[in-house]
């Protein structure tokens, strides 16, 4: 608690002089985010699936619900999937092979390829000894084990085992590449047992399954040049190769052999993500630029309410710390956040950051990466709090004949004062003049429980002031937006 000097104040009451000395607890504003969801907010949640899935929805039923006025087409036949697992490594180190660039391997030693400086690479025994050359790609071929490359960064597995063939090319920064060249129902399989738990129901494994497929025949991460289609991480899908196999996901892959979803008979972007809020997003409010497409719209989504991230918060800012998370962006010091636009789901497409010296639009996946948040469903409050508590005056009493020898003031009796009320004043942005500001003082037992003993309402620039009924701690509540906690008295 602060403590500041006032002028002095002659109060005059019932015959009693006091001299006041107000004291202030105060804080210049709490920043509260509180938000749903996990993930961009297109198309499919995972954990939305889940839900469906319990409730007795099949596969088929939950992807037509997640992407509008689709079907399920087939996509037997398709080529392999070129997945980047490595990428400007100084040596591609590897075991379980059978053959590399046409040369025999014997299976149980481990080789290595690096790059010869050029676009070519080297092929090393397992002393190190180089036992051929190659002027661009080299590719490994296991038996019937998966080739197994050690220590593959592909989605954090430190060694991974992976069916298909390793191909390996000289880096465009240093080093070399690895690329996984792999039987589309194979690499489905490494990405459902990535992206889903094995314990999940098959409905929603299946969903995932369907998602996972079509995903990876509709969209290319790479370039022309790149060698590679897609990602071993959240880039693209999260695909763990053998090592993250397991009998319920292989089981969902089968059963769905060949299937993706189509949009008048193509296969189209099936786009998902960890958690919705309760409510999916228009892909074009939420990947900034793109463009609207009938199957990847907002949707009501009422059962993924189980996962752990389906309301989170609230994140609890200074004024100080929100102005290092915005620097480049606010001007000044930091004030406020003001939604300007939301999408078809309340996730925030553009607001505008308040500071002492002007104001700065932003859009909402900038707000999510600077303070960290799981989802641009958000909203941003700022609650400044002010608690003024005068001190104890002395009061001065009619002299009583007798009862003082000094001739003095004597304190209490009929006459003594009582100790005027706490205060709490401050302003909350964004408001709306006439909003109810709740005020809450913790209890002094072993729960310290907040009650609700006040309320208070907001003028047109969102200031508000109420008398506390005492000491104690109390803090201002906007909506479920908590601000500080002020000891008055």
């Amino acid at each position: 608690m602060s403590r500041r000097r006032l002028i002095p104040t002659l109060c005059v009451l019932a015959g009693a002089v006091w001299v006041t000395d107000a004291r202030a607890a105060s804080s210049d504003g709490t920043l509260v985010i509180q938000g749903r969801g996990f993930g961009h907010g297109v198309g499919m949640s995972q954990w939305g699936a889940y839900g469906y899935a319990t409730h007795g929805w099949d596969h088929k039923a939950i992807l037509a619900h997640y992407f509008t006025g689709t079907a399920i087409g087939d996509a037997s036949g398709t080529a392999d999937v070129r997945v980047l697992l490595a990428a400007g490594r100084t040596r591609a180190t590897f075991t379980q092979a059978t053959s590399a660039g046409g040369r025999r391997l014997d299976p149980a030693k481990t080789y290595s390829v690096t790059s010869n400086g050029l676009n070519g690479t080297v092929l090393h025994s397992p002393t190190g000894r180089a036992l051929g050359r190659a002027p661009g790609a080299l590719r490994i071929l296991g038996g019937t084990a998966p080739v197994l490359l050690r220590g593959s960064s592909g989605a954090g597995v430190k060694d991974g085992q992976y069916r298909g063939a390793l191909d390996v090319s000289a880096s465009a920064v240093r080093g070399v590449d690895v690329i996984n060249a792999v039987d589309l129902e194979d690499y489905v399989r490494g990405v459902v047992a990535g992206e889903s738990p094995s314990t999940w129901p098959a409905a929603a494994l299946q969903a995932q399954a369907v998602a996972a497929r079509t995903y990876a025949i509709t969209t290319d991460a790479g370039t022309a040049t790149d060698g590679f289609t897609q990602y071993a991480d959240t880039r693209s899908q999260v695909y763990k190769g053998v090592a993250a196999e397991t009998p319920a996901t292989d089981t969902a892959v089968a059963a769905t052999r060949g299937e993706v979803v189509t949009y008048a008979g193509k296969p189209v972007a099936t786009y998902f993500f960890s958690t919705s809020g309760g409510q999916t997003e228009n892909i074009e409010n939420s990947f900034l630029g793109s463009r609207p497409e009938p199957w990847l719209k907002s949707v009501d989504d009422p059962y993924d309410d189980a996962s752990p991230k389906h309301s989170w918060g609230p994140l609890r800012f200074t004024r100080a710390q929100a102005t290092r998370r915005l620097k480049g962006v606010v001007k000044g010091t930091f004030r406020s956040i003001d939604v300007t636009r939301r999408g078809a789901s309340p996730r925030v497409v553009q607001a505008t950051v308040v500071g002492t010296r002007g104001s700065t639009t932003v859009d909402g996946p900038a707000l999510r990466k600077r303070f960290g948040l799981y989802d641009t469903w958000a909203t941003f409050t700022t609650i400044g709090a002010k608690v003024q508590t005068p001190d104890t005056p002395a009061a001065t009493a009619p002299k009583t004949p007798g009862t003082d020898p000094s001739g003095g003031a004597q304190a209490g009796g009929a006459s003594a004062a009582r100790r005027p009320a706490p205060v709490l004043s401050g302003t909350i942005a964004p408001a709306r003049s006439g909003g109810w500001v709740e005020v809450q003082r913790r209890g002094d037992d072993a729960a310290h429980a907040w009650t609700t003993v006040a309320w208070a309402t907001t003028d047109a620039h969102g200031r508000y002031r109420v008398t506390l009924p005492g000491p104690g701690t109390y803090r201002p509540l906007w909506g479920a937006a908590a601000g500080p906690e002020l000891r008055a008295g």
